[in-house]
């Protein structure tokens, strides 16, 4: 019978952590009378035993509000995390520290909140028998077991406001106005917010370009008196004869690769092949910021409302999906490891290859 969870949130930050926290906590607290137990800053804070005992009240409020109050990390895996011994970093194995923790508390099941790197060690927590329910979170939209994750439509949105925005100054100097996003390996924001914001060229990592395609597309715009184009591009676009570009590596980071510079690459070759006046905005972190958009709060409740239930049906060592217009859960063995990409001969690549986007292919 359960009496007390625990809840984290780990990875990077993105809108729609609060709602899931609200979700949570007002369901498990209100509906079944459960304590609740809130790790601070991700895995780190159930390894260090940092954490709050959540009242009603603390989730007041929160619905509409970005980031979220129980901080995050990415850089603190369990299964090897980073501590200080004489002055010098070394590597350990704590998950026996965590399960330790959790049962110190009588905790009876943890809500993991995260994207695949946070819901990987939840798989592995449950391997080694802790009750563990995994809810997906990032703006990448990349995980394969559920059709969206809550944070991905905010990010849509700022990207295509960030589109809107250039529209109108692209136009008046007649220039070519690069914007590049998130996403990572996958470039769904990219292509959403493309063709949200009526962009001529979307470039994307399932795509590999050809500059000379882009240079055509332009020169075919400027002949039918368009003076100005707008290009969008995924972090982790690539030409076809090379690689991603790599913005920093973080050692002994979980994910050490930091893409981005795509959009100045590109830059560069189009003014040198064009003579077309080019400019680049990098819309980085404010993709992650800010309150989430309607469909986003709504998910995200959805999402917490049905993690707790599930608990209370003993669904353990799983994660919520949704999948079509239902939630529903899925086993965590089959929740990670495997990216959902962008599938190229796709019905978005065609609709919007049907309006004219070129794909620099």
């Amino acid at each position: 019978m359960i009496k007390k969870i625990g809840v984290l949130t780990g990875g990077g930050d993105c809108p729609g952590l609060n709602a899931v926290l609200r979700a949570v906590v007002k369901t498990a607290m209100g509906k079944y009378n459960w304590e609740v137990i809130g790790f601070k800053d991700g895995y780190r804070g159930l390894v260090m035993n940092d954490y709050i005992q959540f009242k009603v009240g603390d989730v007041s409020g929160i619905l509409d509000k970005g980031g979220t109050i129980l901080g995050s990390s990415n850089r603190d895996n369990p299964f090897n995390f980073r501590i200080e011994k004489n002055g010098k970093a070394e590597y350990k194995d704590m998950s026996e520290r965590v399960i330790d923790n959790v049962c110190m508390h009588g905790i009876d099941c943890m809500v993991l909140i995260g994207g695949d790197g946070t819901l990987t060690s939840a798989r592995d927590f449950a391997r080694k028998g802790m009750k563990v329910m995994g809810v997906p979170k990032t703006i990448d939209n990349d995980l394969s077991a559920t059709d969206t994750t809550f944070g991905f439509m905010t990010a849509v949105e700022t990207a295509t406001e960030a589109i809107d925005k250039l529209h109108s100054t692209a136009e008046a100097h007649h220039r070519v106005m690069i914007l590049e996003v998130m996403g990572r390996y996958a470039g769904w924001i990219a292509l959403e917010a493309g063709i949200a914001g009526g962009a001529d060229v979307i470039l994307i990592p399932e795509i590999p370009y050809d500059i000379k395609s882009i240079t055509d597309k332009i020169s075919e715009r400027k002949q039918q008196g368009k003076h100005f184009s707008i290009i969008v591009v995924a972090e982790g676009a690539k030409p076809k004869d090379g690689d991603v570009v790599v913005s920093k590596v973080v050692e002994n980071s979980p994910d050490p690769i930091r893409l981005g510079g795509i959009g100045n690459r590109i830059a560069d070759e189009l003014e040198k092949s064009t003579g077309h006046e080019t400019r680049v905005t990098v819309l980085g972190h404010l993709q992650r910021g800010g309150r989430p958009v309607p469909f986003d709060r709504i998910l995200s409740t959805r999402y917490g409302v049905a993690a707790v239930e599930m608990i209370n049906e003993g669904k353990f060592g799983n994660m919520v999906a949704l999948q079509g217009n239902s939630i529903t859960d899925v086993s965590l063995e089959d929740a990670v490891g495997k990216l959902k990409t962008v599938d190229p001969d796709g019905e978005l690549i065609r609709i919007a290859r049907s309006v004219g986007v070129g794909f620099g292919d």
